[in-house]
């Protein structure tokens, strides 16, 4: 075998593989474009390696163009959204305020937890409707 043909062969199992490890996509699309120059270089035993790694660069570029435009955005969509957004799941509950809010902050409890709560200012007792968050903080009014 050739030291080049083992290269790129070597190259493009590598890459597929190191996109385990760094998930993303990305990588896999260059092992791919790698995989695409192995398949060249064993066809066409003459070719330069500037040649070939030049072959490699336009490759990958394109490789990655395709995935961006036609495989990225066809995601299925989640059916739950929310699931690891846990202060989101919360938009359009009506809860009751534990601590009233002064000067723009407060919290509630929803099931055993105390979540701080931002706001115009309220009294204790007063039902306030989550509209929104930015972390952890819920953003309310009232209800």
């Amino acid at each position: 075998m050739r030291w080049d043909v083992v290269a790129w062969g070597a190259l493009a199992l590598l890459l597929m593989a190191a996109e385990t490890l760094v998930p993303g996509a990305f990588l896999l699309w260059m092992g791919f474009a790698a995989a695409a120059v192995f398949l060249i270089v064993l066809i066409a035993p003459g070719l330069p390696v500037l040649a070939q790694v030049a072959l490699f660069v336009g490759l990958s570029f394109v490789a990655i163009l395709v995935y961006r435009r036609w495989f990225r955005g066809r995601e299925r969509a989640s059916d739950h959204p929310t699931l690891n957004r846990r202060a989101a799941q919360h938009i359009g509950r009506v809860v009751t305020l534990e601590q009233a809010i002064v000067a723009g902050r407060g919290r509630v409890k929803l099931g055993d937890a105390f979540w701080i709560v931002e706001g115009p200012d309220l009294a204790a007792g007063t039902p306030v409707r989550i509209v929104g968050t930015d972390g952890v903080n819920l953003h309310v009014e009232a209800a």
